[in-house]
Formats: C-alpha cells, structure tokens, sequence
C-alpha cells in the first residue's frame, strides 16, 4: 500500500489560498489529504468555497501558524507531513517526486530547491539550499536556516517522537523544530524546485522581521549546548 500524504495550509486573511489550494489538489501524486486551518479569517474566506469537496476544511480561533500547523497535523491521517502556506505553490508534480526520493534513500526529513516568485506570481530565482555534509549544514544551523519550511517532507511520526511545534516561537517555529530534529534525523536534501515561494510587500518574513530576528536568537540559545556538543563529535552522538 502506498504511503498517504498530508498536506497542511494554515491560512489567515491570505489573498492567495486559491492558488495555494488548487496547487495541493491537483497533485499528481493520488493518495494525498488536503487540510486547510483556518487560523480564524475575517477575510477571503469565501475563495475557499468552490474547493470545499475536496479539502478538510478547519477552523480555530485565532493563533498563529504554529498553533494551526499542529491543528491540522492533529487531524491528519497520513503517513508523511507537508506544510505549505497560504501564499505559495506546489509545483504538481512535488510530491510524486519528492516521496519517491525519500522512499528510494529511506529518508524520514527531507527539504529541497524552490522558485522565487512575486507578487503576480512571475519567475524571479531558483534557490538551492544545498550545503555540503552533515557537519556542515550543523554549522550553517547554529547561525541560522537554511530551510525552507514549504519544503519539507516529513514522517509524520516524528511529531508523535518530538512533538509539534512549539508555539512559544511565533516566527521561528520551524526553525525550532529542525534543531529538534537534527541531533536523530538526517536532513536530506533534494536538489530539485518543489514550489515556488511568493516574496511581496504583507509576507509574514518583511512585516515582522525584528521580531523573528530576535526569536532566531532564542531558538539558537534554547537549542545552542546540544549543538555544540554534536559540533565537537562531528555532528554525530558518539
């Protein structure tokens, strides 16, 4: 039986989720499910309408991303986890490629390359966040992330062995969870576009960037006596 896929949209007041949603649903990878969190809108609700037949559709009081993420992961009944935000794209054939990567190298984390796009959705760069060995990306790690959260591929039991996301960290909340996961996950990486991230004006990264800034700090401390720990023993416990 091939595996199930879930794939979680927290969305506030986002202009974009149809975009979003239409990109998750015609996936070309069948055995996925569609959870979209409503993180309490007063806004764009109803662009949601014509996909309601085809997603699980959540709706909480206000909290923040982190609070819809475990929402939705909560709920969801797959076997591996996908985040996707309400303002971004999958590219349809992520999935399928994606999953098939991790099966064939048996991977439980998996990250990868994304688009740049703007606001009207038009091509601006390719990033790929390749950075070497293990040992490397632990460096890059401790001084900040290098991963994109909308690329991430991830079994879903690594919440039921590490927990959900910590809703301390409002901005930071992924990059929390990596630093969890490193010191017992490998973080592969595939070297291919699996979305494309939308970079304009009410993104959540400009708005409240002093903020995430000094929650980066936070994490980095919370998380910095393990690292150093694995820095010295080569990034793997002895």
């Amino acid at each position: 039986m091939e595996p199930k896929v879930s794939i979680v949209i927290p969305f506030y007041n986002c202009a974009y989720i149809e975009q979003a949603v239409h990109s998750a649903i015609h996936q070309t990878y069948p055995h996925i499910e569609v959870i979209v969190v409503d993180d309490g809108s007063t806004k764009h609700v109803k662009r949601l309408k014509p996909f309601m037949d085809r997603i699980r559709y959540i709706r909480k009081e206000n909290g923040g991303t982190a609070t819809a993420l475990n929402e939705g992961i909560k709920q969801a009944t797959g076997d591996y986890f996908v985040w996707l935000s309400s303002d971004d794209v999958m590219l349809l054939d992520r999935v399928e490629k994606q999953l098939k990567f991790m099966l064939d190298v048996k991977a439980s984390f998996c990250h990868g390359a994304y688009h740049y796009v703007d606001a009207n959705s038009e091509w601006m760069d390719t990033v790929r966040p390749e950075v070497g060995s293990r040992l490397e990306m632990l460096q890059v790690l401790t001084e900040g992330c290098p991963i994109n959260g909308c690329t991430v591929m991830l079994e879903m039991d690594a919440f039921r062995k590490f927990g959900m996301f910590d809703t301390d960290f409002r901005y930071t909340h992924d990059y929390e969870m990596w630093l969890r996961l490193f010191p017992l996950y490998e973080l592969f990486y595939y070297n291919e576009p699996l979305m494309c991230y939308r970079v304009h004006e009410s993104m959540g990264t400009k708005k409240h960037f002093e903020a995430l800034k000094a929650e980066m700090e936070l994490v980095q401390s919370k998380h910095r006596p393990v690292l150093l720990n694995l820095l010295q023993v080569g990034g793997y416990w002895k």
